[in-house]
């Protein structure tokens, strides 16, 4: 089995938890962190077994032995971060969203396609055993087609204009953060709306608290999106069929349940707790295209990042969410 060296730019919480699950594969060698405070970068390094660690991003990506670099620097970020790697000519998984708009995303899929380059967006979802089971239900044609879609995802963070959830110079509010997890469902299962409406409330710092989204399709199907960090109203979507329904959900933890109910069948209900929360099905799956020789993955697409990036966009502009200097 064919070993990978991978990086991680930026050493904060949510490296950590990747970091947690990259160590459930074989074939993943925790190589360098990079960070542009040495002491973070250091102490990560420490704390998980790293063999090196660099003081500028910079370092991180002119080092010839890393293979794949996973980013999660904030939202803002992610174009500068991924460009940065590219040009280096690293294969790279990039936190969701992908970029603060589908300008900088195509921008970066051209980059990847100019160098060669391996490029991922580091979407949870399609990965998950739910969406999994969900997917192989609705193309066995026993739930029928979808009518309707309904999903949310909301938590009570403590507001602080300087957290990166609030502050718009990191492409802080709830759609990038959390609004793009009911948004991606609508694309997986439904596909690109056809119609967009949204409206916003709005913190003190000019970033969105709470997001309800309608999406509309040409055929009449429709969707329900609710996102905040007003409102604890957990994370979960519900497909109303023409022969049932399809309920899933997932706690902060990512531990999994879904529940299904078809016209004439016995409910049925799955659940799991997946080790590492998960984050180890994309970092396998970026570690099997390279090992393919391929520059893309089938489960994220460019086109689908593309897609779903462009449909955030329209949210944005129904519901008056700006990022200044990048719009």
């Amino acid at each position: 089995m064919k070993r990978f060296r991978w990086g991680i730019l930026t050493a904060g919480k949510m490296s950590a938890k990747f970091v947690k699950a990259l160590k459930l594969l074989e074939n993943a060698e925790l190589y360098a962190v990079g960070a542009r405070d040495e002491s973070r970068a250091k102490l990560f390094a420490e704390e998980y077994g790293f063999q090196k660690y660099y003081s500028s991003y910079e370092e991180l990506t002119a080092d010839p032995e890393v293979d794949i670099i996973y980013i999660a620097s904030p939202h803002s970020h992610h174009y500068e971060h991924t460009m940065l790697c590219l040009r280096n000519k690293k294969a790279v998984l990039c936190e969701k969203a992908f970029s603060l708009n589908s300008r900088e995303a195509e921008a970066m899929i051209a980059e990847a396609a100019k160098q060669g380059v391996f490029l991922m967006e580091a979407l949870w979802p399609p990965f998950q055993p739910i969406y999994q089971k969900t997917r192989e239900i609705l193309n066995s044609g026993n739930a029928g087609s979808i009518v309707h879609l309904d999903a949310r995802f909301g938590f009570q963070p403590l507001y602080d204009p300087a957290d990166r959830k609030f502050n718009l110079s990191l492409g802080g509010g709830s759609l990038l953060d959390i609004g793009i997890y009911p948004v991606n469902d609508v694309l997986y299962f439904m596909g690109v709306p056809d119609e967009v409406t949204a409206k916003a409330s709005f913190t003190e710092s000019g970033a969105e608290h709470t997001l309800s989204i309608i999406f509309g399709f040409q055929d009449g199907r429709k969707a329900t999106v609710f996102s905040s960090f007003r409102a604890s109203a957990g994370i979960s979507c519900t497909l109303y069929c023409e022969k049932g329904n399809i309920v899933f959900s997932r706690a902060r933890d990512m531990s999994q349940r879904l529940n299904v109910t078809l016209n004439g069948l016995e409910p049925q209900e799955f659940s799991i707790i997946p080790e590492g929360m998960g984050y180890q099905y994309e970092a396998a799956e970026v570690m099997k295209c390279l090992e393919e020789g391929r520059t893309e993955s089938e489960y994220v697409t460019h086109a689908h990042s593309l897609n779903l990036m462009k449909t955030l966009d329209r949210v944005r502009k129904e519901a008056g969410i700006v990022f200044p200097g990048r719009d």
